[in-house]
């Protein structure tokens, strides 16, 4: 089911809009950048969300990896 959406534009922009109706699939255009804009916010949403899981969690102090690769060389 769909749903209808209306705005208001500048009558200069709706004009223009109309010179190029033949040319251009208005609704189409405009559905796509919707489209294309929330999928871009919804990846930015979740970004945000990933980075404020990520801070929370415990760094690893600086060198840990290469003093545990080199004790467990020494081990064997």
């Amino acid at each position: 089911m769909s749903e209808v959406l209306s705005i208001r534009i500048p009558r200069k922009l709706k004009k223009e809009l109309e010179e190029l109706k033949d040319v251009i699939d208005w609704k189409k255009e405009i559905i796509e950048f919707l489209e294309a804009r929330i999928r871009m916010y919804k990846r930015a949403k979740l970004l945000e969300e990933i980075h404020r899981v990520l801070e929370k969690h415990p760094t690893i102090p600086e060198g840990y990896a290469t003093r545990s690769v080199r004790e467990d060389r020494d081990s064997n």
